[in-house]
């Protein structure tokens, strides 16, 4: 069916997007897989081509377009040629929207120049060690010098996507104690400068699929933060981060549909070209009906992706709808994308072959972002259960 989200000028865009993949990414995609992040000249080659400054207004050097839609296209590009742009959906999708929402006049003009043109990358530092999903249990402590100048920053970080090549990282602290009513009062955000001295890289994270993307552990040692990096107000921080959660998770239903779309483009040439006992695999009942119903789900995760979009467009995206997005997204990409790996037969297990990168990269999208558990606890809730 044809889709009605995306105006010419999304096509005109994923036009430009899907050239450029082709041209400047797919021939060295096995060197960043083999460093755990794109050069630094590929970030700077996405600041040139505009896509960290759409969302961000023109006085600070963007084009100031509101809509997301722009950043779906590339989740359907880069998932369609098997690829990605390592973490610098975390630079436009994650950090950017607290700047917008709770960065000063100051801070904007001092952060988002560099933001869109890839001088100045950022992250987001929440999860601990040993506190994982329950941000109010956190450890990290910023305690504000007597003469108001500075925080003192000390603590520690892991699973920080985009923690390598951030030269900043927006970091999830507590500046006074939880109270007894409520554990979550007292964090703040600080904007932390990672050349700043006590400020360390630890170990470059290994995972099973994201090899692009890089995710790091960082440490803070008495590190001095200057009070004017304070994003927001002090003690607000847990009603921020709940602020972006339905863009997020957006964000991966979008990626999810886009990975399954595209492993079923990749089953579909494979089992054509691939002969067995003669003939194409593509000819067998079996493989017709395997990726009659994978398009047919890529079918359904479309829909519930261009309504989501829509609603968020319009600004009528809610936290249980981001949340239904992402359950059913997920889950339903993961199904499809084990079946298209099946097709593959014992080449699916290749990494030379995109399908299985896909799934590897895939598995994630239930777990970060909230878990598909947290997302079923979430809609149950809208439903008064």
């Amino acid at each position: 069916m044809r889709r009605t989200v995306f105006t010419e000028d999304h096509e005109a865009f994923r036009s430009m997007i899907r050239d450029f993949i082709e041209r400047e990414v797919v021939p060295v995609y096995p060197e960043w897989e083999e460093a755990g992040h794109p050069p630094r000249e590929f970030l700077l080659r996405l600041g040139e081509l505009g896509v960290f400054g759409i969302q961000v207004p023109q006085e600070y050097g963007g084009a100031g377009e509101e809509s997301y839609k722009y950043y779906a296209v590339v989740a359907e590009e880069t998932a369609r040629a098997g690829v990605s742009f390592g973490s610098t959906g975390v630079h436009t999708s994650l950090v950017l929207p607290y700047v917008l929402a709770y960065a000063n006049e100051e801070q904007k003009k001092r952060w988002l120049p560099g933001f869109v043109t890839g001088e100045l990358m950022t992250a987001i530092a929440m999860t601990e060690p040993g506190t994982g999903s329950d941000l109010a249990g956190m450890a990290t402590t910023a305690r504000l010098a007597e003469d108001g100048t500075h925080y003192v920053l000390n603590g520690a970080k892991t699973f920080i996507t985009g923690g390598v090549v951030a030269d900043r990282v927006l970091v999830v602290c507590r500046t006074s104690p939880a109270t007894p009513e409520d554990r979550r009062a007292g964090l703040s955000i600080l904007v932390v400068d990672t050349s700043s001295e006590g400020y360390a890289v630890g170990r470059k994270l290994e995972k099973i699929g994201l090899r692009t993307s890089d995710t790091a552990e960082l440490s803070f040692t008495d590190v001095k933060v200057p009070a004017a990096d304070l994003l927001g107000e002090e003690g607000k921080a847990f009603s921020y981060l709940t602020h972006n959660l339905p863009q997020e998770r957006l964000g991966i239903a979008v990626n999810s549909y886009a990975q399954a779309a595209a492993a079923v483009r990749f089953a579909s040439a494979y089992t054509a070209d691939r002969k067995v006992f003669g003939k194409p695999v593509a000819a067998f009942q079996n493989t017709k009906f395997v990726l009659a119903d994978c398009a047919t789900d890529v079918d359904a995760m479309q829909a519930v992706v261009d309504r989501a979009l829509e609603a968020h467009d319009r600004r009528e995206l809610t936290v249980a709808d981001a949340a239904r997005a992402k359950l059913f997204c997920t889950e339903t990409a993961g199904r499809v994308i084990d079946r298209c790996l099946q097709l593959h037969g014992g080449y699916g297990y290749m990494l030379e072959y995109p399908i299985a990168r896909l799934y590897a990269d895939n598995r994630v999208h239930r777990i970060y972002g909230g878990t598909s558990e947290v997302m079923r606890a979430i809609v149950a809730k809208s439903m008064g259960l």
